[in-house]
């Protein structure tokens, strides 16, 4: 920091908001004020550093990036001529990113403490710096709901890629097994038929291809016991690979008993080819299950992000139903639950009156509220609770989570813009700012009660064609 004797009255006219000022409040400045110089790239502005000064550049320009970690993203450019940093009636306290010099640059700055006076000495600055301020915000808001939705993006992108991963590779699989079954059976079917056996044989064993129903599940103990036993059991028959094919007929029910019947009916020398062909018909049944299972879940996953990014309908408000938005909202985020082992507990009130909303707003809002609740959750016994109810007029949308609760000093704050208690450059305080605008635009309100272990989001929504 240097005198102010590097900047004159007429250098603080070039600046847009101190052009067509009195030479007195320009005088005022430069008595108040300090000057700053820096070089190509010098470092202006930490992250976590206290906000305490209003900068305005004389010459060269201030180029601002997010840091995390060792990484660095511009965000955007102050050039000569504009104002940055602190300004009248600002809430910023802590400096979110870092600022370094573009070129050869000139910074008039004036401390933060001596806005009182400068609201008195010069009424019309305090205005257009409040202006300049207003507009500020904003365009942050505006940006920061664009890269909220990109991060959201980013994240339901990478946790639908594990989601759709999955069924995919699961139908990948049962095809290829159905290929090596389906030209395995014009063999095995020669085979047997090669050993004559009787139409009763035939229709009993192609009946014991479709079980009636599915099998009680056994445990593992039971299970391999049993298929113990029936691996004998075909040895006895001289099934060369009984114990390869036990597996299949347990898990369809059938025993030695169910089996005996219909070898008996059977010549011994097509038995082998008979049970052979009836493991393959087995599988190739649970194979095309697996098919439609995975093929549904690919289907539900997709309707799911129609419904969430509201695709197919025009953005305006409309009739909602709340609980489909939350469903939507916690498949999309269902990765991020499981690697965290979240327990979701659903208290959904039945018969909920509709509300009138836009969809993809109302789901930014459950999405940050989520993900917020997911952050705070420990890694094992996280619980997540939604709950609806109807209060009069309004659909009450509680989120409730068993984390840490949120500090007593820290909660009368977290509704108020640019306020985070994240790392510098992890948060930009805006997220549940934006949530609140969002909700008040619904002509709701949206309401937080805390403590150690349980925290508590409550949004209040008028029930479509109600007065809020």
């Amino acid at each position: 920091m240097v005198e102010t004797s590097l900047i004159t009255a007429a250098d603080l006219a070039t600046v847009t908001a101190f052009a067509g000022l009195p030479d007195a409040t320009l005088e005022w400045l430069l008595a108040h004020g300090a000057s700053r110089t820096a070089a190509h790239g010098e470092v202006l502005f930490e992250p976590g550093s206290p906000a305490e000064l209003m900068t305005a550049i004389i010459r060269g320009g201030i180029q601002f990036y997010a840091v995390k970690g060792a990484q660095r993203e511009p965000i955007f450019r102050i050039e000569a001529g504009q104002v940055t940093g602190v300004l009248p009636y600002s809430r910023l306290r802590v400096i979110n990113g870092q600022g370094t010099a573009v070129g050869d640059t000139l910074l008039y700055t004036l401390h933060r403490d001596h806005f009182p006076a400068l609201e008195q000495a010069s009424p019309e600055l305090t205005q257009r710096l409040v202006a300049v301020m207003n507009d500020r915000s904003r365009d942050q808001v505006r940006n920061q709901e664009r890269d909220d939705k990109l991060r959201a993006l980013g994240k339901l992108s990478a946790g639908l890629a594990h989601e759709l991963n999955n069924p995919a590779a699961a139908i990948a699989r049962a095809a290829q097994a159905l290929a090596q079954r389906a030209a395995a059976k014009p063999a095995l079917f020669m085979e047997l038929v090669g050993h004559c056996p009787s139409p009763e044989a035939m229709r009993a064993l192609t009946g014991l291809a479709v079980p009636a129903a599915s099998a009680a599940p056994l445990s593992a103990l039971a299970r391999a016991n049993a298929e113990d036993e029936l691996a004998d059991w075909l040895d006895g028959q001289g099934v060369a690979d009984g114990y390869g094919l036990a597996s299949t007929f347990i898990e369809a029910g059938l025993a030695p008993e169910a089996l005996a019947t219909t070898a008996a009916l059977l010549p011994p020398a097509a038995r082998p080819a008979a049970f052979a062909w009836l493991e393959g018909q087995l599988t190739t049944m649970q194979l095309v299950r697996d098919v439609q299972e995975a093929g549904g879940r690919i289907s539900k996953l997709v309707a799911d992000v129609k419904t969430y990014s509201h695709m197919d309908r025009d953005g305006g408000f409309e009739s909602l139903d709340v609980t489909a938005g939350l469903e939507s909202t916690l498949n999309m985020l269902g990765f991020q639950l499981r690697q965290k082992n979240v327990s979701v507990v659903r208290e959904y009130a039945p018969g909920l009156p509709p509300i009138r909303g836009r969809v993809s707003s109302l789901n930014q809002v459950w999405t940050n509220l989520l993900d917020n609740a997911i952050d705070a959750l420990p890694a094992q016994g996280g619980e997540l609770t939604l709950r609806t109810m109807r209060e009069g007029d309004f659909v009450r949308v509680f989120l409730r989570d068993n984390g840490s609760g949120i500090p007593a000093e820290v909660l009368p704050h977290i509704f108020e813009p640019f306020f985070t208690t994240k790392q510098a450059g992890d948060g930009s305080g805006l997220g549940l700012d934006i949530a609140q605008q969002i909700i008040r635009q619904h002509d709701g309100r949206l309401e937080v009660n805390s403590e150690p272990g349980r925290t508590e989001f409550c949004a209040w929504l008028p029930v479509a064609g109600a007065q809020a």
